[in-house]
């Protein structure tokens, strides 16, 4: 817990602020906001890459053309 304690204390290192406008240099994400609306929907393709995460479910042992056997 001293560790945890004196590790959120320390100083951010040199050079580097820790308020965004701090420095005049725009971050990537500030950049493409400068830039506008994009032509690619990439909530959608994520949307679809999430989706297809699906099919990688392992199925059920009993999953088959087969009926399982009666106990």
């Amino acid at each position: 817990m001293i560790a945890t304690a004196a590790a959120s204390l320390a100083a951010p290192a040199s050079g580097q602020g820790t308020n965004p406008g701090d420095s005049n240099i725009p971050t990537e994400t500030q950049e493409r906001l400068a830039q506008g609306q994009s032509d690619v929907p990439w909530e959608l393709l994520g949307l679809f890459g999430l989706l297809g995460l699906l099919g990688l479910r392992r199925g059920h042992p009993d999953d088959g053309y087969h009926p399982a056997p009666v106990e």
